[in-house]
């Protein structure tokens, strides 16, 4: 079967849950590579990733990760006015948990698949 000949409405349904239904990894990606502050999260995931999280959704998401102390405030000497987040020590141990998860489900659907 030619890849043209595919519905790609069950790929796009895929695409949208995983990115959207898991944006913490996204916003600790983020904050692993340098502290962020929140619009500018969200920014960086649209240009960077190509969805665009919804502002509330974004925002929630940013302060549960806070809350369970997987990113905490950081200062930022040029911008004091902006709340800046950081990646916690925590954040980092849940991102990694996170790819051996995502990992495993991609070699449990693949591995023993001859396509």
């Amino acid at each position: 079967m030619d890849e043209n000949e595919i519905d790609m409405k069950p790929i796009e349904r895929m695409a949208d849950s995983l990115r959207r239904g898991n944006i913490w990894i996204w916003i600790l990606k983020l904050l692993n590579e340098e502290d962020k502050y929140a619009y500018q999260l969200r920014k960086e995931i649209n240009d960077k990733f190509g969805f665009d999280p919804a502002t509330v959704t974004a925002y929630a998401v940013l302060y549960r990760l806070e809350k369970s102390e997987f990113v905490e405030e950081a200062s930022n000497e040029f911008f004091p006015n902006r709340k800046y987040y950081k990646i916690t020590k925590k954040g980092i141990g849940a991102l990694k948990l996170a790819k051996n998860m995502l990992e495993e489900t991609i070699s449990e659907i693949y591995d023993d698949l001859e396509i």
